[in-house]
């Protein structure tokens, strides 16, 4: 019951801003032809009564079985429309703001008013089509972004460490995070960049986690293709937040466990060697370095803590370099730098850059910045890094603007 209210309450918003959007496209498009008048206005009410439509029918419908992609794609749209109708709502509201501040002095600083009527102020034909751009420009965005989430970006990236043993010296690592496989429908587009990634020739591959957004069912289809990653020292990887089925409603705790299970053999029938709160010697002419994988863990509340760096690290003290995999990039903040100072070098994801934002060179922005303060790239503090990947999938919103999928290699030295 209270979803349907809550469905129709929102209706009733859409319907009030759908209304004082069309004040500002009829402000703006009063000197067109009638026929593209009626072309533009048509064009607007039958986009937004269908959105309108679909969401009074959500209570009816089982959205949540239509197939992914389908829903992604609806949902972008939706929300789109919203956000940029919003915006258009507030130039409105300013030209209104100006408009009464305007009929004010008018009606109060004028001796008389003219027989037949007071004092009207004109709405803004610039700041009509200047909401209207905007909002217009948001939505074309967002579509445009559904056009990127195959577009795979290689960073390359050199780090120096002074207590890197010397055989390690030019050890080239691939990371990749965030695969999502669940939020893919081109698997041709998914190779393609397994093929970048293989074509770097690196000695390790390292995945630090959310292969799936819920089901292990959901990799099946893409697990030949991620079999294919192959290095000489190993394909390593943790599980992520998503990786656990948290976000699913299982029929019993048993469901949910045997998913988890199955997903854990998976990837190791894949070739990939996961790391559950433990770690691996890494050994290349005689010399030593460890590599460490944690369970997700988060420091923000709404994300749980299966991480136990306590055990992944324990026996690692004797090796001169320390590389350690952890989801969550909060975890570097929380406990990696003030409990474990000799951890050299932490690879993350978790972020995506929110898959939204500005990047070009010497300036990045996302929204996520807000939340999380290392949330894409590299970052250091002392002795000690931390990288951010980008993510190679995406999830929700099935597009990328500004911020790419990423294929991360690096190279120590």
């Amino acid at each position: 019951m209270r979803r349907f209210t809550d469905s129709w309450i929102l209706i009733l918003v859409m319907l009030l801003i759908d209304l004082y959007v069309f004040q500002a496209l009829k402000v703006a498009f009063h000197s067109v032809s009638p026929k593209l008048k009626t072309v533009i206005f048509g064009t607007y009410w039958v986009l937004s009564i269908s959105a309108m439509i679909l969401l009074a029918a959500f209570p009816y419908i089982n959205f949540e079985a239509w197939p992914g992609t389908l829903r992604a794609y609806t949902l972008t749209i939706m929300i789109g429309m919203f956000l940029s109708k919003a915006i258009t709502v507030l130039f409105l509201l300013i030209d209104d703001l100006r408009r009464l501040v305007q009929w004010a002095i008018a009606r109060f600083t004028t001796s008389s008013v003219p027989s037949g009527g007071g004092v009207g102020i004109s709405r803004s034909v610039f700041l009509s089509w200047l909401g209207i751009a905007l909002g217009g420009s948001l939505m074309s965005t967002f579509v445009w972004g559904f056009t990127n989430k195959y577009n795979y970006q290689l960073r390359k990236v050199k780090l120096n460490f002074p207590n890197l043993p010397k055989a390690f010296s030019g050890l080239k690592i691939i990371q990749i995070s965030d695969i999502h496989s669940g939020s893919f429908n081109d698997q041709k587009a998914v190779a393609h960049g397994i093929k970048t990634i293989l074509d770097q020739n690196a000695d390790l591959i390292l995945f630090t986690g959310d292969i799936v957004n819920n089901q292990t069912q959901e990799l099946i289809p893409y697990k030949e293709v991620f079999a294919g990653l192959k290095a000489p020292m190993g394909v390593y990887s943790i599980l992520g937040n998503h990786d656990y089925g948290d976000y699913h409603h299982w029929d019993t705790p048993e469901t949910k466990a045997q998913n988890l299970e199955r997903l854990v053999d998976m990837q190791r029938e894949m070739g990939w060697k996961l790391l559950l709160n433990e770690h691996v010697v890494l050994e290349k002419d005689g010399e030593q370095i460890a590599l460490l994988g944690v369970e997700n863990w988060g420091a923000k509340a709404n994300f749980p803590k299966y991480g136990k760096l306590n055990k992944a690290y324990a026996g690692t003290e004797k090796y001169p370099f320390k590389i350690l995999m952890s989801h969550d990039p909060s975890h570097w903040d929380a406990q990696i730098r003030p409990e474990y100072s000799d951890i050299d070098l932490t690879l993350s994801g978790h972020t995506h850059g929110m898959q939204f934002g500005v990047e070009i060179p010497g300036f990045k922005w996302s929204p996520v910045q807000y939340v999380y303060k290392q949330w894409a790239g590299l970052y250091e503090e002392a002795n000690q890094k931390l990288y951010v990947n980008r993510g190679y999938g995406f999830i929700g919103y099935p597009g990328r603007v500004g911020i790419l999928p990423e294929i991360t290699l690096i190279e120590l030295a």
